[in-house]
């Protein structure tokens, strides 16, 4: 109650306030100044008429700002969201062409093997984490088979071990319980190329009077039933001479980059020997 009292005192002053300037206002049209009574009237209602007027003022400049806030918060809203949405497609734009890169080498690496290939995507690795191994999207019902070779633009990734109808598992090169006939490019001398991590291979029996240095190049001989001939495995990075023992000791870096596989190449070359076992089976 006392609240609504105080308004309707407010409210009748600045009734009062706009009758006296009124009454001003319509004695001031044949005079050129105020009388006595009228100075009075003018110093007590001018303070009151200066207040009402800064508190319009204020309200209205609050009221304008409180709009202009809310319009440029929902101006600001929607810009951010189009700088997402933008930011999102050059993700993909992005993803886009790098994945158009990586399809290109590998055509070009398909263009260079007289062997027919099919293209596979890696969808995860080994569950079981005991073997260094990758598992594709493709199995028996497109063709391929155990010990058929895996390789991309970068060279060997390692030989097809177990088979589904739709998926299969990639045994890789840096696993210890793999191996591959290779030779040295520039010398000819040749090895086999083992895993001992995921950034280096050994590679073995390389007799002392090889010629071994570093920065050779290490490719597929072609010798075992598995690799064709000339794919790149991996380059010298350490060579070491033993005394007393038969064979070099040396390192290799693989050339394919393990930790970064996606789209891979299955190389449609069967193991002859694997061949004749289903035969007589």
């Amino acid at each position: 109650m006392l609240y609504i009292k105080r308004i309707k005192t407010f409210w009748i002053w600045v009734l009062l306030v706009f009758i006296a300037l009124f009454f001003i206002s319509s004695h001031l049209g044949g005079r050129k100044s105020w009388d006595p009574c009228q100075r009075l009237i003018i110093e007590i209602i001018a303070p009151f008429q200066k207040f009402i007027k800064g508190t319009v003022n204020i309200t209205e400049e609050l009221w304008l700002k409180y709009f202009g806030l809310i319009n440029t918060h929902n101006e600001n809203m929607r810009m951010k969201n189009e700088i997402e949405s933008l930011r999102i497609e050059n993700y993909q734009y992005q993803e886009l062409l790098a994945t158009n890169q990586r399809l290109q080498e590998l055509l070009q690496f398909k263009n260079t093997t007289d062997y027919p290939v099919i293209a596979a995507q890696v969808i995860g690795w080994d569950p079981t984490g005991w073997f260094q191994s990758i598992i594709i999207d493709k199995g028996e019902n497109t063709g391929i088979k155990i010990n058929m070779p895996v390789v991309n633009a970068d060279g060997v990734v390692g030989k097809l071990v177990s088979v589904s109808y739709n998926y299969a598992k990639v045994l890789l090169i840096i696993d210890q319980n793999s191996s591959v006939d290779c030779i040295i490019q520039r010398s000819r001398d040749n090895g086999i190329v083992k895993g001992l991590s995921s950034k280096v291979c050994l590679f073995d029996y390389v007799v002392k009077a090889s010629d071994v240095r570093l920065g050779d190049m290490v490719v597929t001989s072609g010798l075992g039933r598995i690799y064709p001939k000339g794919i790149p495995v991996g380059e010298i990075i350490d060579v070491q001479d033993p005394p007393g023992e038969l064979f070099k000791n040396i390192k290799v870096r693989p050339m394919v980059d393990f930790s970064k596989l996606e789209e891979l190449l299955v190389i449609l070359k069967e193991d002859p020997l694997a061949s004749q076992l289903t035969e007589e089976e």
